[in-house]
């Protein structure tokens, strides 16, 4: 009897990525695309949908093209003017995130999710509630225990690869790298975001806000089309004690003694009924290296810049691009992709880190110096004649050109 060929379909190599935030969809779709099949694990037990102010430079922006979702994305900004007040209510011109350097679309969070969520594949398996609680690989391949939180039940499966994009505070870091101890930089400040239902007392529909004070700000972030997004920075000495309190009375603690004034008594009402609040300290992730092994960390789990950078959404959105780059052109030698993958993209990385050391004092003045010098740049970029000259010198800066570089093309041009 003669016997019949049997023809073997390759299987596509499992990629366990953890995270279901912009970093986590965004290495989906990629490895997605070129042959990877992701099954993605998220702690929470529904999909986010809102999220805080974020702006999107053009290094985001082009790996959102490539992704084929920059066009779910538009540009939030309201075009409202921005102003700077004081608790008694005076307003002079402010300057505003879209005068740093960079060009950004400002967003929110749950923008780009929901446009990345929605181009992901049907064959992509997505489990909430559910956590890695111990990993452990070989030469060949990752086995990960994982819980479903809500059952309390375990099950371990094999993984080719195991991403981890699950922020500041990391479970897969902490698994393969070791403790939070070990890589988290406190910035001596907290920051409170939530979204302000209507318009702050004492601002116009579309009017953007800062109010400055020595080692405490607020931000008001407008929309064309959306409820405004309130930034709360202040300075602590002490940071494991801000977490003993609940997060509106130790805020009112932080801007007292001195009266509110209408506008901030306004945002500080609102913080106590919101629904959806950040509140943590700003800190960044320092790392000598992102991977080990056959698992890698991407965004803010490896290279976290805090809020103040400004570019968290575009670096994890070029780096899970990246990845999927060189992953694709050695796809027999996983680790030494991700080695390559990293020195290649660490140099930006650094400088992302750097900047937002550097705006730190921009945000929430921590000392006279930065106080000044923060109030001579805003003077300068918001004079009548010479404003918008300087606003051109600064979009050529390294900064600006950093920002909205393409990284990937660049690496690729390069290599």
């Amino acid at each position: 009897m003669e016997r019949q060929a049997v023809i073997s379909v390759p299987t596509r190599p499992r990629v366990l990525i953890v995270g279901l935030g912009v970093s986590g969809i965004a290495t989906a779709l990629r490895l997605h695309e070129i042959g990877w099949q992701p099954v993605i694990v998220e702690r929470a037990a529904g999909r986010r949908t809102n999220g805080y102010f974020v702006g999107l430079f053009g290094a985001g922006k082009t790996a959102a093209r490539r992704m084929g979702i920059l066009d779910g994305l538009r540009d939030r900004a309201s075009g409202g003017a921005h102003v700077e007040l004081d608790r008694g209510g005076r307003r002079s011109p402010g300057m505003g995130f879209r005068d740093l350097p960079g060009t950004p679309w400002l967003m929110l969070r749950g923008d780009i999710e929901q446009a990345a969520y929605a181009a992901l594949p049907a064959e992509v398996e997505i489990r909430f509630s559910t956590v890695p609680v111990a990993i452990a690989q070989d030469a060949d391949g990752v086995d990960v225990e994982l819980r479903t939180t809500t059952a309390g039940t375990s099950v371990t499966e094999r993984f080719d690869l195991v991403v981890g994009a699950d922020g500041l505070r990391s479970a897969v870091r902490s698994l393969a790298f070791g403790p939070d101890r070990r890589y988290l930089r406190r910035l001596g400040h907290m920051l409170v975001a939530y979204e302000f239902p209507g318009v702050p007392e004492g601002l116009a529909r579309g009017e953007g806000a800062t109010m400055i004070e020595l080692g405490r700000s607020v931000w008001v972030f407008a929309f064309e089309d959306r409820d405004p997004t309130i930034l709360l920075s202040y300075r602590s000495d002490d940071i494991d004690a801000e977490f003993t309190r609940p997060c509106a009375e130790r805020v009112r603690e932080v801007f007292g003694p001195e009266p509110f004034g209408a506008t901030l008594g306004s945002v500080l009402a609102a913080l106590e009924s919101a629904d959806d609040v950040l509140f943590d300290s700003a800190e960044q992730v320092r790392m000598d290296r992102w991977s080990n092994g056959r698992v890698v960390l991407v965004g803010d789990s490896a290279w976290c810049a805090t809020a103040y950078a400004g570019t968290g959404v575009s670096a994890g959105l070029a780096g899970a691009d990246l990845l999927a780059a060189f992953l694709q052109e050695r796809p027999d030698d996983v680790g030494g992709a991700l080695r390559r993958w990293e020195e290649a993209l660490r140099p930006y990385i650094e400088r992302y880190l750097r900047t937002g050391l550097g705006q730190r004092g921009f945000f929430t003045p921590g000392n006279q110096r930065e106080a000044r010098r923060r109030k001579v740049i805003t003077r300068l970029v918001t004079a009548p004649v010479l404003g918008p000259a300087v606003l051109r010198l600064s979009s050529h800066t390294p900064s600006a050109k950093l920002k909205d570089t393409d990284i990937v093309e660049t690496i690729t041009r390069r290599r």
